[in-house]
C-alpha cells in the first residue's frame, strides 16, 4: 500500500509539472499588480517569492518548491520549501507564493537557518478560489475574485510576515494538517 502511494504521488505532480514556471519577474508582476498584495512592495524589509510550488496528495500529500529571497530590493539569498501533510487529500496542484518580512527581525527569524510554518498559518489566496481552515485559533475563510481584484481579500502582517499565493492550476482536494518548512542559502 505504502509503495502504491508513493507511486500514486509521484505521478501526480509530474502530471501537473508543464504548469510550473520558474520565472521571477513574471511572478514578482503577478503579485504587484493583484490588488491586496501590491501595497505590501511598498512596506516590507523584505520578501520571499516562489514562482512555482508543486503540490500532490493521495491521503498523505507533500509539496516542493524554489524561490529567492530579497531584502531592502537587493536578492540575498536561494530558498526552498517542502511540506508534508496527512488527511483526506486527492490530486496536484501548483502554484506560485509571496512572504513579505514586515521588519529585519522577521527577515532574520526566515534566514536563520530552518524556518517552519506550523499547520495555523495563514496565506491569503489572491486568485479566483475559496479556501477554509480551522486551527487551535479558531475557524477562518478567504475568497477572491481574481488576481487583478485581489482587493477582496484582506491580509496584514502576523508575527512580521504576510503571506500571498495564486493558484496556477490544477485540482486538489484537501482536508490535512501539515506545516511548511523552509530552508535558505546565503547569496
Amino acid at each position: 500500500m505504502k509503495k502504491l502511494l508513493s507511486t500514486l504521488f509521484i505521478l501526480l505532480f509530474l502530471l501537473w509539472q508543464p504548469v510550473f514556471a520558474d520565472d521571477i519577474s513574471d511572478t514578482l508582476k503577478i503579485f504587484h499588480d493583484a490588488g491586496e498584495s501590491a501595497q505590501f512592495f511598498n512596506k516590507n524589509y523584505g520578501y520571499a517569492v516562489f514562482p512555482t510550488i508543486g503540490k500532490a496528495g493521495f491521503v498523505v500529500g507533500g509539496a516542493y518548491g524554489k524561490g529567492q529571497v530579497y531584502a531592502q530590493k537587493k536578492h540575498v539569498g536561494e530558498t526552498s520549501m517542502t511540506q508534508v501533510s496527512v488527511g483526506f487529500q486527492l490530486g496536484a496542484q501548483g502554484y506560485s507564493q509571496i512572504i513579505f518580512f514586515e521588519d529585519k527581525r522577521a527577515f532574520e527569524e526566515f534566514t536563520s537557518g530552518n524556518f517552519e510554518f506550523g499547520a495555523t498559518a495563514q496565506a491569503v489566496a489572491i486568485t479566483a478560489a475559496a479556501s477554509a481552515s480551522t486551527t487551535t485559533t479558531g475557524n477562518s475563510a478567504t475568497a477572491s475574485g481574481g488576481k487583478n481584484n485581489a482587493n477582496i481579500a484582506s491580509g496584514g502582517y502576523h508575527k512580521g510576515m504576510a503571506v500571498f499565493t495564486v493558484t496556477k492550476g490544477g485540482l486538489m482536494y484537501e482536508a490535512s494538517i501539515g506545516g511548511q518548512k523552509f530552508s535558505y542559502k546565503a547569496k
